[in-house]
């Protein structure tokens, strides 16, 4: 089934406060070079331009990464689709969804449950909170989650290798003035993740395996 009319609701989660922007975009709309689609905290934009080919590239904020990610879709999708989810190229957790307004919404709250999930996972109790002074260290309020959240997936992946026997170890996370240190409580292993600055965050966010020493 396609949409009863050549437009469709567009829905991203602001990084700065976490609520979703959405806005209704008509075809007529895209007439303009360019459509922003801006948080009412002033925190974050959308946009959406044409390419020389008559597709959209979409430029959307990420609550998980230091910058936005970018999408290149033809118009036909853009319109015709009942629902298309966008996700984090790190975390492949759904930024933006776009398509039938009701189906939309329900994928807005449906992310919003798998966002107190991960919340939870984290120890946090939501991921737009301020931060403590301990974590004033980064350079991007979100940062510590994002590297808790790659840690997380790397144990359950048994990517993280220490001394232990079959890389068995119990592992801890520690923020330290350095970075985070992954430590093994058995074998005393560990390893500091320096994330001091977006650059050596995004460079661990694309890592496939952790060794502790």
């Amino acid at each position: 089934m396609v949409l009863d009319k050549k437009e469709t609701s567009l829905a991203y989660r602001c990084p700065g406060c976490g609520s979703w922007v959405s806005s209704i975009i008509g075809i007529f709309s895209l007439t303009a070079d360019m459509l922003r689609l801006k948080c009412p905290c002033e925190k974050s934009e959308l946009t959406l331009v044409h390419t020389n080919d008559k597709k959209l590239r979409l430029t959307v904020p990420c609550f998980l990464c230091p910058k936005p990610h970018s999408f290149t879709i033809s118009q036909s999708s853009f319109f015709e689709k009942e629902l298309f989810s966008l996700p984090c190229a790190y975390s492949g957790i759904d930024i933006c969804f776009f398509g039938k307004a009701e189906e939309v919404k329900k994928a807005e709250e449906e992310a919003d449950r798998e966002l107190n999930a991960l919340a939870q996972q984290l120890g946090a109790e939501n991921l737009f909170c301020d931060r403590s002074e301990e974590d004033e260290i980064f350079s991007d309020p979100q940062i510590l989650e994002i590297v808790n959240f790659v840690i997380r997936d790397l144990d359950e992946a048994g990517e993280i290798h220490c001394k232990c026997p079959d890389d068995e170890g119990v592992y801890n996370v520690e923020v330290t003035g350095d970075g985070i240190c992954v430590s093994c409580e058995i074998c005393k292993a560990k390893a500091t993740v320096p994330v001091t600055s977006t650059i050596t965050a995004q460079a661990f966010l694309n890592c496939d395996s952790l060794t502790l020493e």
